[in-house]
């Protein structure tokens, strides 16, 4: 199976993904700063509540005492679950000492960039490929 790497960087900062594929769910390594895991999200697609006809996504996080990582591994989790379709598990580990909150908002701009690029990837073929490298 092959694994998709995306990254994103403003500044002093760099946040990278890690997408890999699980059958049809997607499981995504999202870190930056000092690697760890601070948050795990899960998110299944559903029929929109507002529109049956379109697709939104629940999600639920278990974030480890201490860590702040859990709304953007829920916000992708949902994220990318209703865009792709699929169930999504988002592992989120991002750190570094003493940030603003513009450095937090950045950050968080990071990571909306990166699970809409993770979207567009699989959208446009990239799962595909996935789905037969699991297959050699």
């Amino acid at each position: 199976m092959n694994r998709l790497s995306f990254s994103e960087k403003q500044g002093l900062f760099e946040v990278l993904a890690q997408v890999d594929q699980a059958g049809e769910d997607i499981l995504v390594l999202l870190t930056g700063g000092r690697a760890h895991i601070g948050a795990v999200a899960i998110a299944q697609p559903r029929p929109s509540l507002r529109d049956p006809q379109q697709i939104s996504s629940t999600g639920s996080v278990f974030t480890l005492l201490g860590h702040k990582e859990d709304a953007v591994a829920k916000n992708m989790a949902e994220g990318l679950s209703a865009g792709l379709n699929r169930n999504v598990v988002v592992v989120a580990g991002i750190h570094w000492d003493k940030l603003a909150p513009d450095d937090i908002k950045i950050l968080a701009g990071l990571c909306r960039r990166l699970g809409d690029r993770i979207t567009a990837e699989i959208s446009q073929g990239a799962g595909n490929r996935m789905a037969s490298a699991k297959k050699e």
